[in-house]
């Protein structure tokens, strides 16, 4: 296929601007950006809600180290487990191994599905130090989570990273640093419904704000996010090698029991209402 002028090419410089000599990528400021966004929602919600607000800064200690190290373990065990295996302290470290010697590259390859299990651990723990209802906390990270997940990929949107199938449809964009074909940019998809997933539950919070700790907002974050990732997946270029002639691949697989268990916590909390 013989990519047409009228495609968008996308061929950003992988930095926006350095501080002392260290590059600040994209894909980090898109991070810091979206946690820094959940940070302040989360906030609000708690001075809403007339939390202690001494019970709330080691929360974002909590989530950031519970999203990063699930992520980056989910990545490195779902998608990459031959290869990290054999090369353990890179699961840890942002550094790799080359013929030259270790190089700095961050964390490049990170799974949303590990960073929800790692996340929903984070609060698990949190929760047992604070004494606050694990249904009441999981309910507000719900309404915040959306914005986080958006920002995240449009990280890997600046990163031409997780990439759509070859298309022929007039928004394809081609990704100058990996070929000369449009593809679909599926992280902008999910990035855009991420956003409006966070919208539509800010709506619901303002219009039924008791249904906090019933774990309705729990399961509309997951049974949403996690239904879009699934059909999503199909736009997608294979991420793994053994994914290859699979019907479903690895995050579809995912995503079933987060969908399954968001469905369920709606029902849940519809029949505790009654």
């Amino acid at each position: 296929m013989t990519p047409l002028p009228c495609y968008f090419v996308w061929n950003p410089s992988m930095s926006p601007f350095s501080i002392f000599g260290f590059e600040v990528r994209y894909y980090s400021l898109c991070w810091i950006i979206g946690l820094m966004a959940g940070y302040f929602i989360m906030q609000h919600l708690y001075k809403r809600q007339k939390m202690n607000m001494e019970l709330f800064e080691p929360l974002f200690i909590y989530c950031f180290l519970g999203i990063l190290i699930g992520a980056r373990m989910g990545h490195c065990i779902f998608y990459e487990p031959e290869y990290y295996f054999n090369h353990i302290a890179e699961m840890f470290l942002p550094m790799k191994e080359t013929a030259d010697g270790w190089k700095f590259i961050g964390y490049q390859g990170l799974a949303s599905h590990g960073g929800t299990v790692g996340l929903f651990t984070a609060l698990w723990l949190y929760t047992k130090r604070t004494k606050i209802s694990f249904a009441w906390l999981l309910d507000n990270i719900a309404i915040t989570t959306p914005i986080v997940a958006g920002m995240i990929r449009m990280g890997n949107f600046f990163n031409s990273e997780i990439l759509g199938n070859v298309t022929e449809m007039p928004w394809g964009v081609i990704f100058a640093q990996v070929d000369e074909f449009p593809r679909h940019p599926a992280q902008l998809y999910e990035a855009i419904a991420y956003f409006v997933i966070f919208i539509g539950g800010v709506m619901l919070y303002k219009k039924y704000p008791a249904k906090v700790g019933t774990l309705f907002y729990f399961g509309y974050c997951l049974a949403t996010i996690f239904t879009f990732r699934f059909f999503v997946e199909f736009l997608k270029e294979v991420q793994s090698e053994f994914e290859e002639g699979m019907t479903l691949d690895m995050g579809q697989w995912l995503s079933i029991p987060f969908m399954i268990i968001g469905v369920a916590c709606m029902l849940y909390s519809a029949k505790k209402k009654k």
